[in-house]
């Protein structure tokens, strides 16, 4: 067994994480830490992982507590896992990060888009990105992973076929996804809250999202070249989920394209995938909730000129913990789909 600890396990990402710890044949999970709620039992905070865990309690963070870990999951708001690398690298055998900390390569991004510098630069380079699906090479058997987030993950599977194949510019790409609430994070906000969110549906983070540039990082290794994006995050009403409406022009070398032509790419490009469905009709939230999955589809619209791809996914699930552990396979050299679900929960 990999012996596995949490650092940030008090979440909605960390207790994802958990879930899925608990259905894996080769994680054991020795170690949660939650500092806002240490002491608590992790069944008390969360009464849906009573079964897999009946005595387990979070723990403040104490690295002591990591050395000689296997693996150890970060599950820290953005910022935080920046001061816990460079002391918890020489501890413990692989970690992966699900903040923003390691995602990026250029570190001048970090204070354009996250108000700070990067306070460990040299250490950017030490972190595969941990997008199984398209740099799966770069993270088997690799020691440090940065796993992507919810958006960036399904822009980017939405997206790539297209880039990749020539079809589509890589400047001028309008990216409109909705989000479930869950994506906030834990701690209460007055603009998650039941009485801000229920029947209301509204866009934020209007022209400056953070995940901007690591989709335009993600699709440009795709394309091998530059891609501009023009992102918009929304918030829905319900607690799971994520949909993205991508629409970007048709290169020269795509005249005459059509839908059928789109949809035979996109089964070309994933066959083989686990986790990637491809569907005729428009991808739903959902139908990807409590799995590893991803749907995608893709068309042309002939009267405006404008390719559209669509995706969904849990943004719990593949948009964070999931996607983590799918990596966290690859690194230890388990088959990838060990302990995921391939199928959402219905109704």
């Amino acid at each position: 067994m990999t012996s596995v600890g949490i650092v940030g396990a008090s979440g909605f990402t960390g207790a994802e994480l958990l879930r899925l710890c608990a259905q894996h044949p080769h994680l054991d999970v020795r170690l949660a830490t939650g500092d806002t709620q240490a002491g608590s039992r992790v069944a008390d905070v969360y009464p849906s992982l009573a079964g897999g865990y009946a005595d387990l309690a979070f723990e403040k963070y104490d690295p002591d507590a990591c050395d000689g870990l296997d693996l150890v999951f970060l599950g820290l708001p953005h910022g935080a896992s920046q001061d816990v690398v460079p002391e918890l690298g020489s501890r413990v055998g692989r970690i992966v990060d699900l903040a923003a900390d390691f995602r990026l390569r250029d570190p001048a991004l970090y204070p354009r888009w996250y108000g700070d510098e990067h306070a460990h630069p040299e250490l950017l380079a030490d972190f595969a990105y941990g997008l199984p699906e398209l740099f799966r090479d770069r993270i088997a058997g690799a020691a440090r992973v940065a796993a992507p987030g919810c958006y960036v993950t399904t822009a980017v599977l939405a997206l790539a076929p297209l880039l990749r194949a020539g079809l589509v510019e890589p400047t001028g790409i309008v990216v409109d996804a909705a989000s479930g609430v869950s994506g906030a994070g834990r701690p209460p906000k007055p603009t998650t809250a039941f009485c801000t969110v229920d029947e209301n549906f509204t866009a934020y983070g209007l022209l400056d999202h953070r995940h901007t540039p690591e989709i335009e990082q993600g699709l440009g290794d795709v394309a091998g070249t530059d891609v501009q994006v023009l992102f918009t995050p929304h918030l829905a009403p319900m607690n799971r989920g994520i949909l993205a409406t991508c629409y970007a022009r048709p290169t020269d070398a795509a005249a005459g394209v059509t839908t059928p032509d789109l949809l035979t790419l996109l089964r070309e490009t994933w066959a083989g995938e686990p986790f990637v469905v491809v569907t005729d009709g428009s991808p739903s939230t959902k139908a990807t909730a409590g799995s590893n999955s991803v749907h995608v589809t893709a068309m042309a619209d002939e009267r405006t000129g404008w390719v559209v791809a669509l995706a969904a996914l849990d943004n719990l699930v593949k948009g964070a913990s999931g996607q983590a552990v799918q990596c966290a396979n690859l690194m230890l050299g388990l088959p990838e789909a060990t302990g995921l679900p391939v199928v959402g929960t219905w109704p």
